[in-house]
């Protein structure tokens, strides 16, 4: 089946805030409910969809991410609602029904049990700054880093526990991960659920903890992390590489890392969207007898272009599929390398030159026609527009 638009699942515009969107996933979320719906595939289907669907919506950098490249963002884009265990749902409750990812209304735990699987902590997300040059941009490249981050303790094995010593029942949950509170309303008694505070939800407690990681399962370590940028890239963009964060707690899930993109500047070209400008300084003979000028590309390599006589300052020229290339074929495609061509005037002339110069005085192919005036006009106003 194919995927539906996060902001279609929701039942919101693109311009909501974060508390419409939150508002409407808590909507569905009751109406699509397992309890509410037991054996009901397609009602679950629904819940999932939506879970996924806020969990995008309600993150400023997902969010962001989804708006300029759809489904398919850098790093991997964003899973379908099969990627969402029933625990990942349950987990972002605390944040839309309030509490601490527990129940709501008179609902208990997912497939109407009452009992939570044992959560899986994730690991921190990292950040990391790039500066990367226009060739770099145009290729894409891989980058490695020596990063410093939260790794799974070799002594336990992520477990926590000294010498493989086995957990025990929480006292307080008994096993089940949550507690449960009943409290009296004007609808009646209703039961609520929230994560066990001694336990955080796994329904064991680690007696004997391990020496190196203090039961945590994790410790301070660094990687050498290699990460692949995608060609066309822009200043302020940020690239997600999923699974190579921190560790997760007692062998949970690793987070990602988030690369943020900064452009180096250029000496020969400037960038403007996918295209690329490059300032061609003309000597005068060659503008107005013409001929073929040889010019740099992004690619390091040159190409010959073809100056017409009579060429006028600030004519531009267009080199079709020059330019810098859409991140992973998202947007209009290749950009051009534009030409922007500017005339030398010389400041100074020897006395040959100079009375060279002297004998065009007065000749009526020196002082421009009405066309060239308007143009040259043109463009001042425009300057000021």
């Amino acid at each position: 089946m194919a995927k539906r638009d996060y902001y279609e699942v929701l039942g919101v515009s693109k311009t909501a805030t974060d508390d419409e969107i939150k508002k409407a996933y808590r909507k569905i979320a009751i109406k699509y409910h397992p309890d509410r719906n037991p054996g009901n595939t397609e009602a679950e289907e629904k819940f999932k969809e939506a879970a996924e669907a806020y969990d995008v919506l309600h993150d400023p950098q997902k969010r962001q991410q989804y708006d300029q490249f759809g489904f398919e963002a850098p790093g991997g884009g964003f899973g379908g609602a099969g990627g969402f265990s029933m625990d990942d749902i349950f987990s972002m409750f605390g944040d839309v029904f309030g509490g601490h990812g527990g129940g709501f209304g008179g609902f208990g735990g997912f497939g109407g049990g009452g009992q939570r699987q044992k959560p899986q902590y994730r690991g921190a997300d990292l950040r990391i700054k790039v500066t990367l040059s226009l060739q770099e941009i145009a290729t894409g490249t891989t980058k490695k880093f020596k990063v410093k981050k939260d790794v799974t303790c070799t002594h336990c094995n992520g477990s926590g526990a000294e010498n493989g010593s086995a957990s025990e029942t929480c006292p307080t949950c008994h096993g089940s991960g949550v507690v449960t509170r009943t409290v009296r309303t004007m609808l009646g008694m209703m039961q609520t659920q929230s994560e066990c505070p001694t336990c955080h939800g796994e329904g064991t407690v680690i007696k004997n903890k391990c020496k190196e990681c203090g039961g945590t399962g994790i410790v301070k370590g660094e990687e050498v992390v290699e990460i692949k940028i995608p060609a066309g890239v822009a200043e302020g963009m940020v690239v997600n590489v999923p699974g190579k964060g921190s560790a997760g707690q007692h062998n949970g899930i690793n987070g990602d890392i988030q690369v943020y993109i900064s452009e180096e500047p250029n000496d020969t070209f400037v960038r403007d969207g996918n295209d690329v400008i490059y300032n061609l300084l003309l000597d005068f003979p060659t503008a107005v007898l013409g001929g073929n000028v040889e010019i740099p590309t992004i690619d390091g390599s040159k190409v010959k272009i073809k100056i017409e006589p009579g060429t006028q300052p600030g004519k531009t020229l267009r080199l079709r599929g020059k330019g810098l290339p859409s991140v992973q074929g998202y947007g209009t495609g290749t950009g051009d390398l534009v030409v922007n061509i500017s005339v030398y005037v010389p400041k100074t002339l020897s006395k040959d030159e100079k009375k060279a110069v002297e004998s065009f005085v007065g000749s009526d192919n020196f002082k421009g026609d009405k066309e060239t005036k308007k143009s040259i006009f043109e463009r001042f106003k425009n300057y000021f527009n």
